[in-house]
């Protein structure tokens, strides 16, 4: 494991040798605090050799590591200690663990968990270590708690048990990326992401492949230092969200790629949110020119729930795009082929068989299963699945039960090969249409002004409320009134055009549209800060007027 800074000199380096013995030290280490097995030790996610030894130590120790996410951004000290404070007191940890960076964040939750001990890395290697025999776990104890980014309610923690954990690497490692000796991976992912954690710590370990880091933030900040590194370091494996590699495209130039070669890069992976097939043919036509192979692109779909891979996309399968009616989609659930009175056209793109031993299921709202081609609720089993929900016994009983679950995601099969069209709790319906919100976004994208994932789009109404109105909130840096009136009656007019409906489109300041702590746009959570503002200057009205 080789760790990156944000000039892509290496600052740190650890052997898997090393790793054992350092995680055994750690486990005996914290054992001296008369910890239990099963007990929580939340962990500061950064990327850095601390957090893994520090999570490779709890599962030495018996104990169950709940990796927590760090603040992404300047100013969220506020909103960061209220979530920490939420999430310690749904899983209950023992002790947080953090390194001397993150602790002035971390420490203002002692007076309310005063029960938990805090302790740094630094901290931990002052500790004696205890004098017992580590036992090997069992297939079913719990690995880890993977705190999912919700947004509609308070992130749930997912029970992954070893068993789990182990089914999904192999699946991953063998059948889905198709891992060989010699690859090398590079990763910019969050270790509280479960496609960081799952994808980039957990994998290479199992494989015994070595890894690149880059922070998080670091990324951020210079996103072309991932393709660099890549480059730089012959990496062979890489995965990333959508926003991942827009972003590259967005900051690239000549300049910068000039000296860089990806003809090493075989697997490029994108999933974790819904992905534009107009996206990867860009990224793969601005690459090609420093070798970058668009076969390499791998769509796949996953959860946490599902320790992380469902599916992947095999480049020898017939198809990566899929196109399909829109109005046909929007009225009837059914993703047929355009015909040559189609007038609207929409572009869904291709995630993949199940991989082995794992099974994808479209059902209807009844549960009734789905013939090909029609829109309904992914449902996903298999040896990855999780157990529950920490402190949830229904969502365990339930899946126990059926064997089973409801992922919350829509989409269809063609050919056995999943197509993901959107979430379940983001569709918009209205006079008997779906509307899915991010083709209304794209059309908000095309304006020269606007990023990629700046634009949200929700209905103010429940399913079954006719009355309700879409909002499409865009974060705008234009200054000049006469250009936003521009933006907004051009948007308003297309969108009237393409989609027969009306939209209320608001413009609003950068940083503006909440988001989960995976980056994707949090439309229920923008929903219900909208209401809260209408409602609120309702009653200011009301007052006003009285």
């Amino acid at each position: 494991m080789n760790f990156y800074d944000r000039r892509n000199q290496l600052i740190a380096s650890l052997e898997y040798r090393q790793l054992r013995e350092r995680a055994r030290v750690g486990a005996r280490r914290l054992l001296s605090l008369d910890l239990k097995k099963g007990d929580r030790v939340a962990l500061i996610a950064e990327t850095s050799v601390g957090f893994v030894e520090s999570f490779f130590a709890c599962q030495y120790a018996g104990l169950v590591a709940v990796p927590l996410a760090i603040p992404m951004g300047m100013g969220q000290s506020a909103t960061y200690i209220d979530k920490l404070q939420g999430l310690l007191k749904s899983c209950r940890p023992a002790a947080i663990i953090s390194s001397d960076e993150w602790l002035p964040l971390v420490q203002p939750v002692h007076s309310e968990a005063t029960q938990i001990r805090i302790l740094t890395h630094a901290d931990i290697e002052a500790l004696p270590e205890k004098d017992v025999q580590l036992k090997a776990p069992l297939a079913e104890d719990i690995a880890y708690l993977q705190y999912t980014s919700g947004s509609t309610r308070f992130p749930r923690g997912v029970i992954i048990t070893q068993r789990s954990a182990m089914a999904n690497l192999q699946a991953i490692s063998l059948n889905g990326i198709k891992l060989k000796a010699g690859d090398r991976c590079v990763s910019w992912l969050p270790f509280y992401h479960d496609m960081g954690l799952v994808g980039f710590l957990l994998t290479p370990v199992a494989t015994q492949l070595s890894v690149d880091y880059l922070r998080t933030q670091d990324f951020a900040m210079r996103p072309m230092q991932w393709l660099k590194l890549i480059s730089k370091n012959r990496g062979t494996v890489s995965v990333a969200p959508p926003f991942g590699y827009e972003i590259c495209l967005r900051r690239c130039s000549d300049k910068e790629i000039a000296d860089l070669d990806l003809s090493c890069w075989r697997v490029a992976g994108v999933g974790a949110e819904p992905i534009s097939g107009e996206l990867l043919n860009r990224f793969a036509e601005c690459f090609s020119r420093i070798q970058f192979d668009s076969k390499a692109l791998m769509p796949c779909y996953g959860l946490a729930e599902n320790t992380l891979a469902v599916s992947f996309f095999d480049n020898r399968s017939a198809q990566m795009i899929d196109t399909v009616d829109r109005e046909i989609l929007e009225y009837q659930g059914r993703a047929v082929a355009p015909s040559k009175s189609t007038r609207a056209r929409v572009t869904f793109v291709n995630c993949g068989r199940a991989l082995p031993g794992h099974r994808i299921e479209i059902r209807n709202e009844s549960g009734k299963m789905l013939a090909e081609r029609e829109v309904g609720h992914i449902w996903i089993s298999g040896p990855s699945l999780m157990s529950g929900y920490f402190r949830d016994a229904e969502s365990r009983s339930k899946i126990e039960s059926l064997g089973r679950m409801d992922t919350g995601d829509l989409g269809y099969l063609l050919n056995g090969e999943l197509y993901v069209t959107g979430r379940k709790k983001d569709l918009i319906i209205i006079r008997g249409r779906n509307i899915w919100p991010q083709d209304i976004e794209y059309v908000a994208e095309s304006v020269p002004e606007i990023r990629t994932g700046d634009a949200i789009a929700f209905v103010t109404s429940s399913d079954h409320d006719e009355g309700g109105k879409i909002i499409l909130q865009i974060q705008c840096r234009v200054n000049s009134e006469e250009r936003r009136g521009q933006i907004i009656h051009m948007l308003t007019s297309r969108i009237q055009s393409e989609f027969g409906v009306t939209v209320d489109v608001k413009l609003l300041p950068p940083h503006s549209i909440p988001r989960t702590s995976s980056g994707k746009p949090a439309r229920a959570e923008a929903k219900k800060r909208y209401l809260n503002e209408a409602m609120g200057l309702d009653m200011r009205l009301a007052g006003y007027a009285q």
